[in-house]
């Protein structure tokens, strides 16, 4: 298992698969929360062109920018697409959110040298670990 509290602390950039624009959606909420405390979040979302006042991206690979971590909120049946796309442009970690399971793809970033964390929330592990 990765050290969660160093991923954390040495990571500025968030790309937020499946970023919601509706406030009512968890991927808002608990992006709102990281950036309010001090990440950079990048929304990766085809249906949005603007969310939490930062441009929107179609994909992962359209980000113009280095991503620290790839914030999964995806069903599992579509983390391998992403994951692939996160080996593909060098991002640090790939945090998949609560329920989001793919080990095979797991394993695959594991071997590109990506840090996974599975199956847990990072709203949460930051308040635990942070505060």
């Amino acid at each position: 298992m990765p050290n969660i509290r160093e991923i954390l602390k040495s990571s500025r950039t968030i790309a937020v698969v499946g970023l919601s624009g509706n406030p009512l959606r968890t991927s808002n909420g608990v992006s709102c929360y990281m950036k309010r405390a001090g990440y950079r979040i990048i929304p990766v979302n085809p249906n949005e062109t603007e969310v939490l006042g930062e441009k929107a991206y179609a994909r992962i690979e359209d980000v113009p920018e280095k991503i620290d971590i790839v914030n999964i909120f995806r069903r599992s049946e579509y983390v391998s697409e992403v994951v692939d796309s996160a080996i593909g442009v060098g991002a640090k970690s790939i945090w998949m959110q609560e329920g989001v399971i793919d080990d095979k793809a797991a394993e695959r970033a594991r071997a590109a040298g990506i840090d996974v964390i599975m199956d847990r929330c990072i709203l949460k592990e930051h308040r635990k670990l942070i505060g």
